[in-house]
């Protein structure tokens, strides 16, 4: 499993402010993705619902049609500012994630996008697993009220540098999904989230930190930047953790990017040290990823 990561990698997590403005979030955006792009970032990322407060209430009047693709400006103009963004800064792009609407199934979705430096579109990805919950006292949110789920895991290869998986906030919870990116030969786990100030507090670290531990990968977390005024807080806390699970950079509550350079010799250590790619046994339990695997929609 050695040589996931081909070269030195600066990711970058922009854990940015957003507000009922569209446009207004789109252009902060930008000014977010050009200065890490300054930086030296050869990917950055923007968190869940980048675009859009995030609220059930919110997804149909934000949403967005992206097929067929591409969509017209009219269609989705955050495809069209991400496509332009990645290609004025010259590096990868993962947009976090925006309401998609499709005509076709009348169905809505949370769904990231991947460009490459020169404004392409690389992979999309749909949440997989609604945010469904009910704490009581605490919080109850109920995602599948309007949204529908994607159905495939998603892994993209991005030269010069290696294999990342994307998933969305909640899919952070199903270890099964980071488990088949890493055994796919993925350095990076990348997850756009909007935890809140409940699940943010009890588990957003904890689950970080977990599924790097379990895979002795890389993996990212950005979320919004915290707003009390919304009607949904987000928790913050933007993190990159490395593949022994050390939290190599954590953000605060506020809006502020985060970078972390990433390294092939981090992996192969942890993985030489705690050898579990050479002792798992397949012989008394499966091998998830070499089973009924969705990779396509």
């Amino acid at each position: 499993m050695a040589g996931l990561l081909k070269k030195p990698f600066k990711l970058a997590l922009v854990q940015l402010a957003t507000g009922a403005d569209k446009s207004i979030n789109l252009s902060r955006a930008r000014s977010k993705v050009l200065e890490a792009s300054k930086a030296g970032a050869s990917l950055v990322v923007l968190p869940e619902c980048f675009n859009s407060p995030y609220g059930c209430q919110y997804f149909p009047s934000y949403a967005e049609t992206l097929l067929p693709s591409p969509p017209t400006p009219a269609q989705s103009p955050s495809f069209h500012a991400l496509s332009s963004m990645a290609a004025e800064a010259q590096t990868y792009l993962l947009g976090g994630s925006i309401p998609e609407y499709v005509s076709d199934t009348e169905k809505y979705h949370n769904t990231s996008l991947l460009f490459s430096p020169e404004g392409k579109l690389l992979a999309t990805h749909r949440k997989v697993h609604l945010f469904d919950i009910d704490i009581p006292g605490k919080i109850t949110f109920r995602e599948s009220d309007v949204l529908s789920p994607g159905n495939k895991v998603t892994l993209i290869d991005i030269p010069p540098y290696g294999k990342i998986g994307m998933a969305i906030c909640y899919d952070v919870r199903f270890p099964e999904l980071a488990t088949i990116a890493a055994r796919k030969g993925c350095f990076l786990l990348l997850y756009p989230g909007a935890f809140n100030l409940t699940t943010g507090a009890l588990h957003w670290a904890l689950q970080a930190r977990a599924r790097a531990m379990d895979n002795q990968v890389y993996v990212a977390l950005c979320s919004p930047a915290r707003d009390m005024e919304a009607s949904y807080n987000a928790w913050g806390h933007s993190m990159v953790v490395d593949p022994n699970a050390t939290v190599l950079v954590e953000a605060g509550e506020s809006e502020e990017t985060v970078y972390a350079d990433l390294n092939e010799t981090a992996i192969e250590d942890t993985r030489k040290g705690i050898p579990l790619y050479t002792q798992r046994r397949f012989d008394v339990y499966p091998d998830i990823s070499k089973g009924d695997v969705k990779f396509d929609e």
